[in-house]
């Protein structure tokens, strides 16, 4: 199977979200940092994941359980957490490799939201709702089936995870002041879930002053996602860290011609007359 990740990106960005191959792009977002990597095992893996998956839960019927989101979950449980391992990595949480599918998938250890989009991609692929939840500070996964929805964290084995649950977490990220919102249960998008991915790479690298691998990371989301404009100041950013004063103020004086809040506005201009003095 050739892998040209440029051409999946390019292809994926002008797509409906519901086309997005979560697998295909995150790995495409993997493949500059791994060069001469062949993504065919990967591939592979996942799909051998999914037939695993319909057996097990092919097994539970048989063996009398419910048709229900819990035998959905308890298959995909089974095979990607207790039979493969996948686990959080909570001893190196930070670590740029939590966030490279290709890595999550070698270690079986990942962040929430590389788990997340593994679980989704194979409980879609035995055909069953699984969706993103982009829950703050922690991404989330959902199964829904004949009315029944059940909230779930691949980083912590699957756990269920209950209104009171759901809280708590909430409360550990934003204060103790913070309360649930029922937009917090909307499902992510493909495309939303991609770059929410892709920005983990992002801060991780900028952190590292990896501003050019930073920049090229930015670019490859700009590809998938052509009308986030907010890509463009973190381009503009990039552009500046990396010594290429035009390319920034070509991107900046862009990103201005977008509707901005004041404090966008502000920064971007602040920005702007900084590279034109």
């Amino acid at each position: 199977m050739s892998f040209d990740a440029n051409a999946i990106l390019t292809a994926s960005g002008g797509k409906n979200d519901s086309e997005i191959d979560l697998l295909a792009v995150a790995l495409a977002f993997s493949a500059p940092a791994h060069q001469g990597l062949s993504m065919d095992r990967y591939f592979n893996h996942v799909a051998k994941m999914i037939r695993d998956v319909s057996e097990k839960h092919q097994e539970y019927l048989t063996a009398g359980a419910k048709d229900d989101a819990g035998t959905q979950l308890a298959s995909l449980k089974d095979v990607l957490c207790n039979r493969e391992g996948y686990i959080g990595d909570t001893e190196r949480y930070d670590d740029l490799q939590n966030a490279y599918l290709v890595r999550v998938i070698d270690r079986r250890k990942g962040m929430p939201i590389s788990l997340c989009l593994l679980y989704i991609h194979v409980g879609r692929g035995c055909g069953w709702q699984v969706d993103g939840l982009n829950f703050p500070g922690h991404f989330l996964a959902r199964i829904d089936y004949r009315g029944e929805r059940l909230i779930f964290d691949p980083f912590s084995g699957c756990a269920i995870m209950e209104a009171p649950d759901l809280r708590q977490l909430l409360k550990k990220v934003r204060g103790p002041g913070a309360e649930l919102s029922a937009d917090y249960y909307k499902p992510c998008t493909n495309r939303d879930t991609l770059i929410r991915l892709q920005n983990n790479v992002k801060l991780r690298l900028i952190e590292a002053e990896d501003y050019a691998g930073a920049l090229k990371c930015v670019e490859m989301m700009r590809v998938l996602d052509p009308a986030e404009y907010r890509l463009l100041f973190d381009a503009g950013v990039l552009y500046a860290r990396t010594g290429q004063k035009k390319a920034a103020i070509n991107v900046l004086e862009t990103y201005l011609r977008v509707p901005l809040d004041a404090r966008e506005r502000r920064d971007a201009e602040q920005l702007l007359g900084e590279l034109e003095e």
